[in-house]
């Protein structure tokens, strides 16, 4: 089977080279000439934990290709799929742009049947938006030619995503006819052969699915970080209120982690867009809207635990930050705690010194020489007034705390993800402050 990938972002990436993994032969597009030339030459635009091994065996095996035309290859593939970028807009909605532009020119160029998925996180009724750009297209060279649209909404973790993707809990597929079904089983029925996951409805409830699905993770951290804070507050300690709740068979244990706040490139813009969707149709989702606005506060919740322990006399001290992507295992900073927390610290005049395993020249497209890039996580602690864990990178764990607190103006540690012991630091002389213990 042949297909082909509109989008070499997260997604689209990481969908095509592991579609090629399993003996498909898939091209990646993307307008991106000087990018397309070096995902040729085996260079991955972004970090996950897996992909360039997978990109540079398949283009070597000569399933995956790459091309900056959807229109070249449009009449050779059997299944295209847009995972191209939906950034949000001022009002929160989702950017379509991208999205009816692979739709346009597929209209364009389309000669023969075609099945289109929509891969990228798109608002209900984005499908449908994409199959009329289509036929206006095909009605404009007085075309008649069969195509069908689908919706295969994506559920990657970054940092895990190409080991999600080849062993998949679920497939979500929304569908409107039965050839449609027969060529999207096929297509992932290597993906099936221990056991059938797929899961098939119609076009909108997929969109719907994939909205639902984040939003719910995002109403769960934002719910314990709520009852945190609440801890902080009466002197309860939330990691016990964890383990208390997490044991009841109809909470789980899953997403119940307080810390700073989530960030990263879906739930934050997920949210948004599905706050706003309901606006259009004149609906207010109220528990979203909490959500957002508990989260957007929890991301000061570092910085807040700092200024009250100096009684707000920050200037000039200075700060050591641990950890800068959204979470562990990428690059990824969109949205990330870890930058609210520094622009805080830098409006408080203080000397920022951080240190990221894979994201710290993400960071510096951000920050520049406003701040200090350390070359490993002990001179970041060098001369420092506090240190800040904001991403629970796995070096972090265990430091040398004897070490650290040596090298220390004063000992101050604000553990903004609960990873460490706080028995044990505040014994060897450190102030230590967790959230919500």
């Amino acid at each position: 089977m042949k297909i082909a990938i509109a989008g070499t972002g997260y997604v689209g990436l990481v969908t095509g080279s592991c579609f090629a993994e399993m003996g498909t032969d898939v091209t990646c597009i993307d307008v991106n000439s000087e990018k397309i030339e070096n995902l040729k030459k085996g260079i991955i635009p972004i970090f996950e934990p897996g992909l360039d091994e997978i990109v540079k065996r398949n283009i070597k095996a000569g399933r995956l290709h790459f091309g900056t035309s959807v229109g070249d290859c449009i009449n050779d593939i059997e299944i295209l799929f847009i995972a191209v970028g939906t950034p949000p807009q001022e009002d929160g909605s989702a950017d379509l742009q991208h999205v009816l532009d692979v739709a346009k020119t597929t209209g364009q160029n389309l000669e023969k049947y075609i099945l289109v998925v929509t891969k990228s996180t798109v608002p209900v009724g984005t499908s449908q938006k994409v199959q009329q750009t289509i036929e206006a297209e095909l009605k404009a060279r007085n075309k008649n030619i069969e195509f069908d649209v689908a919706s295969n909404p994506e559920f990657l973790k970054e940092g895990d995503a190409v080991n999600d993707f080849l062993k998949p809990d679920r497939i979500v597929v929304g569908i409107n006819s039965e050839r449609a079904k027969k060529l999207m089983i096929n297509l992932y029925n290597p993906f099936m052969i221990n056991n059938f996951r797929m899961i098939f409805m119609d076009v909108a409830s997929a969109e719907m699915t994939k909205y639902a699905a984040n939003s719910m993770l995002a109403t769960r951290i934002s719910f314990m970080n709520d009852i945190a804070n609440l801890c902080d507050l009466l002197g309860a300690n939330v990691n016990m209120v964890r383990q208390g709740i997490g044991t009841d068979l109809r909470i789980g244990s899953k997403f119940l982690y307080s810390g700073c706040g989530y960030g990263g490139s879906c739930f934050p813009k997920d949210i948004k867009a599905l706050i706003q969707t309901a606006k259009d149709k004149g609906y207010n989702m109220q528990i979203l809207n909490a959500v957002e606005s508990v989260n957007e506060e929890q991301k000061k919740i570092v910085f807040k635990k700092l200024e009250k322990h100096f009684n707000g006399n920050l200037a000039g001290k200075t700060i050591a930050v641990w950890g800068l992507s959204f979470k562990p295992q990428t690059d990824d900073i969109r949205e990330a705690p870890s930058i609210q927390t520094i622009k805080m610290l830098i409006d408080a005049k203080c000397k920022v010194n951080v240190y990221d395993s894979v994201a710290i020249q993400e960071v510096k497209h951000v920050f520049g020489d406003k701040i200090s890039y350390a070359e490993n996580m002990m001179d970041a602690t060098k001369h420092a007034d506090a240190l800040l864990l904001i991403t629970e990178w796995k070096e972090f764990r265990l430091p040398n705390w004897e070490q650290i607190k040596l090298q220390m103006n004063t000992h101050v540690i604000i553990d903004g993800r609960n990873i460490y012991n706080r028995e044990q630091l505040t014994e060897m002389g450190f102030s230590y402050y967790g959230i919500g213990q």
